[in-house]
């Protein structure tokens, strides 16, 4: 009678790792690995993406407005045209990733670690980047059209920048 609980046990539990493990995109949460992962085009709007990893992701469009993206991983990964509209990447490790295109309008990036990242043609009205490590380069690049005030923290973007 043990023995047939405990393989009984061992089939629910299997059972469930197999619902998890084949939850959808929307269903996303903290801690989700998206590592390698093509996720383009997809949708994270407004999801808890809390230490998710993006390391090397492909994430062309994607869409993650006022998403939870903080303490996140998006080392090396691709993220042309993506929409982080009122999103948080605090503490965000970005190094190496590419978010040419992107929409970054009340951002708050307060603590983001993106050297070696590409920030061409970004849109950052009101974003934050207090205390961000960023490459100089890039800096001179984002005072060059930075403006607003981040209406979650009230932190000029160009103050956060520490543009001239």
């Amino acid at each position: 009678m043990h023995r047939l609980a405990l393989g009984l046990g061992l089939v629910l539990l299997a059972g469930l790792w197999v619902l998890l493990g084949a939850l959808p995109v929307a269903a996303a949460s903290w801690g989700s690995d998206f590592t390698y992962a093509d996720i383009s085009d997809r949708d994270f709007s407004g999801q808890d993406l809390h230490a998710a990893s993006f390391a090397a992701a492909e994430a062309r469009r994607t869409q993650f407005q006022d998403a939870d993206l903080s303490g996140s991983i998006f080392t090396k990964g691709v993220f042309v045209d993506a929409d982080f509209t009122g999103a948080n990447l605090s503490r965000v490790l970005a190094d190496r990733a590419v978010f040419e295109g992107a929409n970054l309008t009340n951002a708050v990036l307060v603590e983001m670690t993106a050297t070696s990242t590409s920030f061409y043609q970004v849109e950052i009205t009101g974003a934050d980047f207090t205390d961000a490590i960023l490459d100089r380069y890039q800096v001179a690049k984002l005072c060059e059209r930075a403006k607003g005030t981040n209406p979650a923290t009230g932190v000029p973007t160009r103050e956060s920048l520490g543009c001239r």
